[in-house]
């Protein structure tokens, strides 16, 4: 019997890293340098503070209590007051144009996201005769500007006796966000499995009821986006309800802001304060919603 491997002198000890060998450090897959990291990060507080610059500047003009402060910013902060504040919520209609546009936009998001729901989970479940075709009508809705839409839109309210009431401008809106969000929720509903709803079938339930009971839950992040949209959508927009609305007691908040602006003058203090108010219920909706807003749109078909 041969010897050799006997004679052979063995090795003892841990093999040389990769490290050990080249004298660096090699990093892993998806590990980035620290130089990367730090340019990535300098470049999102560079953004973070281009996005928070025109919020600051905004708060700071509301501060100022006389209306020609924004051409001479330095001052402010040496007679920085809460009058402009107090003067909007005592001597305007803030209130009632407050009222008016939850009325709108809680009356947009409800609508708009039922109507969304029920018609992207049928396109994303369901195969009937033009099907493809209602989806690229959906689409071809959001081609057309506002102002080519305002006339025909105003036709067909007046015929509904719907000028100046709160449902024609909720219906105008749904008309802008229902197709938007029934594509939205499509693309989601598509993400759910469709064992779900089987599964549904097999305990007894209907597939309205399996709709309800198994997908809507599952759908929540999708449904909290769509309403989202929808109400941001109703709450700043400017064109149509300055057009359908006419009892200045029935403004939104949007179109309140125009009664601080006149041919000859300009009261850009009481803006800048009436458009921080504003900002109040847009951020208390967000905080809302922003758990389902950051969920990852595959969570719900995840779940379960």
């Amino acid at each position: 019997m041969s010897t050799s491997t006997l004679d052979t002198p063995s090795r003892s000890g841990p093999r040389p890293t990769a490290t050990e060998s080249t004298g660096r450090r090699v990093r892993r897959r998806g590990e980035r340098s620290r130089l990367a990291t730090v340019l990535s990060h300098a470049a999102l507080i560079v953004a973070g503070l281009i996005a928070l610059l025109p919020i600051a500047w905004l708060v700071l003009l509301s501060l100022g209590p006389d209306k020609n402060d924004y051409l001479h910013p330095g001052g402010i902060a040496h007679k920085a007051s809460l009058s402009n504040y107090s003067f909007v919520l005592e001597h305007t209609q803030f209130f009632e144009w407050l009222k008016s546009t939850l009325i709108v936009a809680c009356g947009t998001a409800f609508i708009g996201v039922l109507f969304a729901a029920t018609t992207g989970y049928a396109v994303s479940r369901m195969r009937f005769p033009g099907y493809r075709g209602l989806m690229w009508v959906l689409l071809l809705t959001q081609a057309f500007p506002i102002a080519v839409l305002i006339v025909p839109m105003y036709q067909i309210l007046t015929d509904l006796r719907l000028i100046d009431n709160y449902l024609g401008l909720i219906l105008v809106y749904c008309g802008t966000a229902v197709p938007y969000c029934t594509w939205l929720l499509k693309g989601y509903f598509d993400t759910i499995p469709f064992e779900i709803d089987e599964a549904g079938r097999v305990d007894g339930l209907s597939p309205f009821g399996a709709y309800v009971r198994l997908i809507l839950p599952l759908a929540r992040p999708g449904l909290a986006v769509a309403a989202f949209y929808s109400f941001i959508t109703a709450f700043g927009e400017v064109a149509f309800a300055t057009t359908f609305m006419l009892d200045d007691s029935k403004y939104t908040l949007a179109v309140g802001l125009q009664s601080f602006i006149s041919e000859h003058d300009a009261q850009w203090n009481y803006m800048a304060a009436t458009a921080v108010l504003i900002a109040v219920p847009v951020s208390a909706f967000f905080y809302l919603v922003q758990k389902h807003l950051v969920t990852g749109l595959t969570a719900g078909g995840t779940k379960g």
